[in-house]
């Protein structure tokens, strides 16, 4: 199983640099968990820069994996994690979710390098 934080979605759906990182994991949607929070904050981006309709399409590819709600086992356990590895609370939260999935969390994102079950791909810096 799988989760892509949202740097991952926003770099697949905006076709950056690293999409083909991303890109099998988003598409094997067998084996994808998104959890909820991951769907609130990739709207909102994708609504602020592109409007609703492409916010509404954004979400509906992402449903097509198995979303997961935030439950309070969830909850406790991202509480836990943010403190052991000073992270923000929004990211323990999407950490426990996978971890609760049993499922690998692929992400650009720094606040996650060198975490267990964490597959971590520097963010690209494009100077065009």
């Amino acid at each position: 199983m799988n989760v892509v934080d949202t740097s991952g979605w926003i770099e697949y759906f905006g076709e950056g640099p690293n999409a083909a990182f991303f890109a099998p994991i988003v598409e094997n949607t067998d084996e994808l968990v998104v959890p909820v929070v991951i769907l609130a904050e990739v709207f909102k981006r994708v609504l602020q820069s592109h409007g609703d309709g492409a916010a509404l399409k954004a979400i509906a590819a992402m449903q097509r994996g198995q979303v997961v709600n935030l439950d309070s086992t969830t909850a406790m356990s991202a509480a836990h994690l943010s403190l052991r590895h000073q992270i923000p609370l929004i990211d323990s939260i999407v950490l426990a979710a996978a971890r609760a999935e049993g499922a690998t969390l692929w992400t650009q994102d720094p606040h996650f390098e060198g975490i267990l079950g964490v597959r971590f791909l520097e963010a690209s810096r494009d100077l065009a």
